[in-house]
């Protein structure tokens, strides 16, 4: 009788750990609550070149030569990462008026600039990249064959939301 005490008991706590862990939080639309991803320091170093070796990686597959990161486009990139957070909105100009070409000017890029992508979501990088492979308008800025370098940055605000901004020019 107490080993069949002991095997229930044992039964039951095995069953326990196999119990979803909570039901996860829905928005009024019915859709799962974003998770956040928070972006440590270790973190920030990888993300540009995981990035890139990402975006080389898919640009080898069709023939395109590969890409290099560029400061100058990296910094207009994590300023309009910023400004979007500011303006709480994901869109291509900044609060003064500027555009892409002119903030990569501020930061003294003298290229060519061939497109933005941007993003508002609680996504990680490799899933931003992802989103933007699945839209045509974001998939040419990243493939277009003209392209030599790439600008990468984001903003993480305290409640997890990230803002991206990638840049390319040549």
């Amino acid at each position: 009788m107490l080993n069949f005490k002991v095997i229930a008991t044992l039964s039951l706590v095995g069953l326990t750990a196999c119990a979803p862990r909570g039901v996860p939080q829905l928005t009024p639309d019915g859709q799962p609550l974003p998770v956040s991803h928070a972006i440590d320091a270790r973190e920030s170093e990888v993300i540009p070149q995981r990035v890139l070796q990402q975006i080389n990686t898919l640009r080898g597959n069709v023939g395109s030569s590969q890409l290099m990161l560029n400061p100058q486009l990296s910094a207009a990139a994590m300023a309009h990462s910023r400004d979007m957070s500011a303006q709480n909105r994901a869109w291509h100009w900044g609060s003064d008026g500027s555009s892409p070409l002119d903030r990569a000017r501020r930061q003294g890029y003298m290229g060519h600039i061939i497109g933005e992508n941007i993003s508002e979501t609680y996504e990680n990088d490799i899933q931003t990249l992802n989103a933007w492979m699945t839209m045509r308008d974001t998939r040419d800025i990243i493939m277009d064959p003209a392209a030599t370098s790439l600008g990468l940055a984001w903003y993480q605000e305290p409640s997890g939301k990230l803002w991206w901004t990638l840049l390319t020019g040549s």
